[in-house]
């Protein structure tokens, strides 16, 4: 083989090695939870599935409108992550807000809490047994006050990560509290252009 040929062989190996060692900024739980699937009740009412946000880079997040905590803070952070993103990329991402707290989130309830995040906020959520098999599905957790059915402000116990699925439907980041806004623009802006 001439060194030419050799070089160029070289250079195409180079070349795919590098397209698979993708560094992230956030957790990459890439294949570690199954393709992106649901039924729920969308923000008008009707019954929506994952062919809703097909195409698109979807952010999946647990959680309840009337949380004083976790959800006020990472929805605004990925409201910010949104307007840090360029216009092609922010169009390209849909955020999921799955309530795990229908009782007191209606379609109309969440309609108006995710728009006040932004126009690719979609709000959802379910019966007890759809919301089970959900978060079963991947594998979070949510358990209410003990005042539940008592008082009309109990809290939700709930997981605050956010889980990334591309394009495809495939799971590939986890969103934690702690990762900047820099991170996840940086991260969601890569993911796009893969």
């Amino acid at each position: 083989m001439r060194a030419g040929s050799l070089a160029g062989v070289f250079v195409a190996v180079a070349l795919l090695v590098a397209c698979g060692d993708v560094s992230w900024r956030t957790k990459d739980i890439s294949g570690l939870m199954p393709d992106l699937a649901f039924e729920l009740t969308g923000e008008s009412g009707e019954t929506i599935t994952a062919s809703r946000v097909e195409g698109h880079t979807t952010l999946l997040f647990f959680g309840y409108t009337s949380c004083p905590d976790i959800c006020p803070v990472m929805m605004g952070k990925l409201a910010a992550v949104m307007q840090r993103l360029p216009t092609s990329v922010a169009e390209q991402v849909r955020i999921l807000f799955v309530s795990v707290d229908p009782d007191r989130d209606s379609p109309k309830q969440l309609r108006q809490y995710t728009d006040a995040f932004g126009a690719r906020f979609i709000g959802a959520t379910g019966t007890q047994e759809q919301l089970g098999a959900l978060s079963k599905r991947y594998r979070v957790t949510y358990s209410y006050g003990s005042k539940k059915g008592e008082a009309e402000n109990y809290l939700v116990s709930h997981s605050s990560a956010v889980f990334v699925f591309d394009d495809q439907g495939q799971v590939r980041l986890m969103l934690r509290q702690d990762d900047s806004v820099e991170a996840i623009a940086a991260d969601l802006k890569q993911l796009t252009q893969l």
